[in-house]
């Protein structure tokens, strides 16, 4: 079922890191992005996605289910959080309050969807969306070969879909260009809320 999340050294009294929700278009590069987030900070940390994707998919590290498992961890109240997307079920796991102790923040990739639930889930939240130009998108869409070019296409339309309004700590990353440029200025959004 769910591999237990590494909490790291913390101790009891340890403070507790944001939530920073990563969300952006497919092929926008948010798995890049968290991934070398963690790197430049070891006391940044991710949370593993439980998805309904078979285990060869690929793609970001996650924790794979089929439809009858991740009901019944639904009906156990395993999640913080999950929801429905591009036909996938989607769920983080209660763990994602362990792994705040002593982080300087936990990276989750959520849907834009969930977003205002997840304010109302988590004490101190906050989003860095990640943005991209359409041409940049298509070709990394293109690139993965996970989606056909009907899906592609769909995936592309729903890019300039507006965040919803309500949430309360949003900033803007461009990771049209290096990755590295976008890893600098998520670092110093994340650095700057921490001061």
């Amino acid at each position: 079922m769910i591999a237990p999340a590494d909490t790291g050294c913390a101790g009891p009294g340890a403070a507790r890191g944001p939530v920073i929700a990563v969300v952006g278009p497919s092929g926008v590069g948010k798995d890049s992005l968290m991934s070398g987030l963690a790197v430049a900070d070891p006391r940044l940390r991710s949370m593993r996605r439980v998805i309904t994707r078979a285990p060869e998919a690929g793609g970001e590290d996650y924790q794979p289910v089929s439809e009858a498992e991740f009901a019944a961890l639904v009906a156990a109240d395993v999640f913080a959080l999950h929801w429905q997307a591009h036909g996938l079920h989607y769920g983080i796991p209660r763990d994602i309050e362990k792994l705040r102790l002593g982080a300087s923040g936990v990276l989750v990739n959520l849907s834009r969807a969930v977003l205002l639930q997840a304010q109302e889930v988590f004490d101190d939240f906050r989003v860095i969306s990640v943005t991209a130009s359409a041409e940049v998108l298509a070709a990394r869409l293109s690139a993965r070969g996970r989606e056909d070019a009907a899906e592609v296409q769909r995936r592309l339309a729903r890019a300039s879909l507006a965040l919803p309004e309500g949430l309360q700590q949003v900033y803007e990353v461009d990771n049209s260009g290096a990755l590295s440029a976008a890893i600098v200025q998520a670092q110093a959004i994340i650095q700057a809320e921490r001061a």
